[in-house]
């Protein structure tokens, strides 16, 4: 039987990364606090500043660990509307690290890492857009991408909040995604004139 003190012999940050994420997850990231993230892993109230510092270098390592597996879960999606369909999947999936990527006022946004993380998920976003007819008729292409992107990040965000439960009902999100992301950007679509 091992106690919750084998967190601080063992991975002490991943324990408490996972509980802060828990904590955003079912409350939000207002509800976090070191001293509560010490309690859950049966450490000190000073153990989690040894790896944080504070409660903005936490939900630093959230946003970072959060870009790096977004980049993942975007690379090698085959088109644009895929690549749509990922960034959803990755929402519902982590919907606790979603929430505090997109909330650059919840974390150091200069940190190196941080920086990396963020800037490989924007390399992976932007290849999407390549090659779309908008971008290649004279189309202004980062257009084109904050377009694709503001379908994919609006429709994520309201799904998550429970707005589309009447919309969706109990049809597959990624399938109304792909459909949604269909009418705006296949070549006959209102994109393309």
């Amino acid at each position: 039987m091992t106690s919750d003190r084998t967190y601080h012999h063992g991975d002490l940050r991943r324990a408490v990364l996972t509980a802060a994420l828990d904590v955003i997850r079912a409350e939000g990231p207002a509800a976090l606090s070191l001293r509560d993230l010490a309690r859950r892993a049966g450490v000190s109230h000073a153990a989690p500043a040894h790896h944080f510092k504070d409660r903005t270098g936490l939900l630093t390592a959230i946003a970072t660990e959060g870009y790096g597996l977004f980049a993942d879960a975007l690379a090698d999606a085959p088109d644009l509307r895929e690549r749509g369909v990922r960034y959803v999947r990755f929402a519902t999936e982590h919907p606790a690290h979603f929430q505090v990527m997109f909330q650059p006022d919840l974390y150091r946004a200069d940190d190196p890492e941080l920086i990396a993380e963020k800037e490989r998920a924007s390399v992976e976003l932007r290849a999407g857009v390549t090659g779309l007819p908008a971008a290649g008729r004279g189309g202004d292409p980062r257009l084109t991408g904050v377009a694709a992107w503001s379908l994919a990040h609006g429709f994520a965000t309201l799904l998550l909040s429970g707005n589309l439960s009447g919309a969706v009902g109990d049809r597959d999100p990624e399938e109304v995604f792909r459909v949604l992301a269909y009418l705006l950007f296949a070549p006959d679509g209102p994109a393309a004139g």
